[in-house]
């Protein structure tokens, strides 16, 4: 999955600092970043091509066999000229297809907190300007002391089995420009255990009932500030799928031979719905 990191290790915790010559500058805005124009990898800007004042914020720092490389966000409204035009860079966002993953995942998770900072400028209690805290990765109202956290919502994603015919459930969302399947997905609620979210969601979708929930594995989202909590579970009674047309748009069973999909890397929605096709979860 995209999050895997391979001969990488990424450090998250915030360090009040500024950077130095060398460090990477990502200018974040949507889903969107600067990155070198035609280069079959992900480059992004160094502190040293930039020749602007601007006011930098520590992201995380990777360490690359042993390399300390950091990341900073840049301000997008402040963005140089120069950038654009002497050294070639400009916004993109493929982080799907493009390579190294380190660099791919660096991009969407600045992407995250950059959208972040723009939709947290004032106090929701007193309606205060926000500061940025110097210890934590946080924004702090310096008249009610109020603290606010960058945003991330709880969801699963099911994939329900029916065992005595050995299919999967596979949907498809509705209304969405994503038409290929996938499982059924949800966020939780108020007051409900993330195991609760994993039947509510299961049968408000599809009017299905499992048994033998089973945690599977967790997957940072940051295109939608999700973290994903991968389940399997059992058909419990009747396979009848009664789908929730405001939800999907279809809903139905399929033998592994059946599953048109493969393994993207990427997802951890296609991760499981490829474990149930090579026989991993169907048994």
């Amino acid at each position: 999955m995209i999050q895997d990191l391979k001969d990488v290790i990424y450090h998250n915790e915030y360090k009040e600092q500024g950077p130095i010559e060398g460090d990477y500058i990502i200018f974040a805005s949507g889903r969107s970043v600067l990155v070198k124009k035609e280069s079959e990898t992900i480059e992004f800007p160094r502190l040293e091509e930039i020749n602007s004042e601007m006011v930098y914020r520590y992201l995380f720092q990777i360490d690359i066999n042993g390399k300390i490389q950091k990341f900073f966000l840049g301000e997008s409204d402040k963005l140089p000229d120069d950038l654009l035009i002497t050294y070639g860079y400009e916004r993109q966002n493929l982080f799907r297809t493009m390579k190294p993953d380190y660099m791919a995942f660096a991009g969407v998770t600045a992407c995250q907190l950059a959208n972040w900072y723009v939709s947290v400028k004032y106090c929701g209690t007193c309606g205060t300007a926000l500061v940025h805290d110097k210890r934590e990765r946080m924004m702090r109202c310096p008249d009610c002391n109020a603290m606010h956290y960058p945003k991330i919502s709880p969801a699963v994603i099911v994939g329900v089995i029916d065992r005595e015919n050995k299919k999967l459930l596979l949907t498809k969302y509705a209304g969405r420009e994503y038409k290929k399947y996938a499982l059924i997905a949800g966020f939780a609620e108020i007051g409900e255990t993330i195991e609760g979210t994993v039947r509510r969601e299961v049968y408000e979708e599809t009017g299905i009932h499992v048994k033998n929930v089973r945690y599977y594995k967790s997957q940072p989202w940051s295109f939608t500030d999700t973290l994903l909590f991968g389940f399997y579970c059992d058909l419990d009674g009747d396979g009848n799928i009664r789908i929730d047309e405001e939800e999907l748009s279809v809903g139905e069973w399929l033998s592994p031979e059946e599953i048109p999909m493969e393994y993207d890397g990427i997802s951890l929605t296609n991760e499981m719905i490829m474990r149930f096709k090579d026989g991993l979860e169907n048994g």
